[in-house]
């Protein structure tokens, strides 16, 4: 079960725009996210990988997290909106809720659910 303590520090991380760092601190070697239903992203390494693309891919991104996050036993749920600046100046917001699985201090599996038409709008 992680300590509030932990997940405080994890949400900080993304707060501060350091996603990459909340990956390689907190993300157990072998954790997995999920994007809505679709197919896991498997290994710390990988999702690391894939959160540089993301951030490669936008002039800015932010994390604001509307309310604290919620634990209970392994589980951890938070609600978060994440703003999305293009190279053009275009903005993108998603809401979503991370639901997260936690074995001790570390993060093990990470599941995103939210309405991708949120960026289109």
């Amino acid at each position: 079960m992680p300590s509030r303590d932990i997940v405080e520090a994890f949400a900080k991380l993304l707060e501060d725009g350091d996603f990459v760092g909340a990956i390689e601190q907190f993300y157990a070697p072998d954790a997995a996210t999920y994007e809505n239903n679709a197919e896991p992203t498997m290994g710390r390494d990988k999702l690391a990988a894939k959160e540089r693309g993301v951030l490669t891919a936008f002039k800015e991104v932010k994390a604001v997290r509307v309310a604290p996050s919620l634990i209970e036993g392994d589980h951890v749920a938070t609600r978060w909106v994440f703003s999305f600046t293009n190279a053009e100046g275009v903005v993108r917001t998603l809401d979503e809720i991370a639901w997260q699985a936690w074995r001790g201090d570390e993060l093990i599996e990470e599941r995103f659910y939210y309405d991708p038409k949120q960026l289109g709008r």
